[in-house]
């Protein structure tokens, strides 16, 4: 536990007391300091310094933030508080002695509350009418921080991800094939949160040219997802998997947001005509992670070289297409065994 206290300046990190009475005297020392409410400031803080591994963070405990504010906050709140949900920060919001409707004018940003945190459902606000019944919330507010499983922006390997699909629809694919490539590709996604702040999916499918089927932006329920895979038409053409990888990086994982894993699961039945070595180094040097599965025909050795490191976990090789559903268990299998051991923020 460590305690911020606003304009933004930490009086300590998480780190910096290990035990309830050290953490009490230090609480004790608190001086009040003045100035101004600025809650979005301090969230943004939050979101940056304090819940870094630097501090103290560990990648296996939920992030908590009690935000306590007197009245309203003299800045916005909305944006900063968005980054700390997609970095996986549960915020509560505790509003003492809020405007009265006479007041409620000077209020900089109306429903504030709301935007600040995690969900909107209550569980994550508390109003509070005095300073002095302010003790009051102190069982509530345990009770709710300490039920780990509605901490619902806890960052997980279902929800923190942009996930870009580059589909090979060349012609000794075929139609019926095709199909069932796109059943892999909704399978998978139908495994992931989707929503603005949570997972996003995109599609490229390629033949020697490419085109963007939807990117990240286009659609943010799993409903609208799967209906968007279920409408990709069949192209047909050449195996160009090299200029399908750059034109992955340029058309979606551009858009990707910076507190994103960026995902590239790349599906192809065939060896590529172009060279995929430099582009798939491209893709790893900008982070992101990628999946190559093969089919049929396709060549073990390009496999290796387009997945990420080591290729072992990332390229899976399918004798025929009807036996790629097999596939979807390891390939989550190993995108949560890869998120989980890396730190949380």
């Amino acid at each position: 536990m460590g305690v911020i206290l606003y304009n933004p300046a930490a009086q300590f990190s998480l780190r910096t007391h290990m035990n309830s009475r050290d953490l009490k005297t230090a609480i004790d020392k608190i001086t009040q300091r003045g100035g101004l409410s600025n809650a979005g400031r301090a969230i943004s803080y939050v979101t940056k310094n304090f819940f870094s591994k630097a501090n103290g963070n560990r990648g296996s405990a939920p992030n908590v933030a009690v935000v306590i504010v007197d009245g309203w906050p003299t800045d916005k709140v909305e944006e900063a508080s968005r980054l700390a949900r997609e970095s996986g920060i549960n915020i509560f919001f505790i509003t003492v002695e809020g405007a009265t409707e006479n007041e409620k004018q000077y209020v900089t940003e109306p429903n504030f509350s709301n935007k600040a945190v995690c969900r909107t459902n209550g569980f994550y606000s508390l109003n509070v009418q005095s300073w002095f019944s302010l003790r009051k919330t102190v069982q509530p507010l345990l009770k709710r921080v300490c039920d780990t499983d509605r901490l619902a922006c806890s960052k997980t390997c279902w929800n923190s991800a942009d996930i870009g699909f580059v589909i090979d629809g060349s012609s000794s694919v075929g139609t019926g094939n095709f199909r069932t490539v796109l059943q892999f590709v909704a399978n998978i996604s139908k495994e992931f949160e989707i929503s603005e702040t949570d997972t996003r999916v995109g599609a490229v499918q390629y033949t020697y040219e490419q085109r963007l089927e939807f990117g990240f932006d286009d659609y943010h329920t799993k409903s609208d997802i799967l209906n968007a895979i279920k409408r990709v038409g069949y192209w047909s053409g050449g195996t160009s998997t090299g200029a399908a990888i750059n034109y992955a990086l340029e058309q979606l994982f551009k858009k990707s947001k910076p507190n994103k894993r960026k995902l590239m699961i790349l599906i192809t039945d065939g060896r590529s005509y172009d060279d995929v070595r430099i582009p798939a180094m491209v893709a790893h040097h900008k982070g992101v992670t990628t999946y190559a599965i093969g089919v049929a025909w396709a060549a073990q050795d390009e496999l290796e070289v387009i997945a990420t490191h080591p290729a072992s976990d990332h390229s899976f090789f399918v004798d025929e297409f009807d036996n790629l559903y097999k596939f979807v268990p390891k390939v989550i299998q190993n995108i949560c065994t890869e998120f989980n051991s890396q730190p949380r923020n």
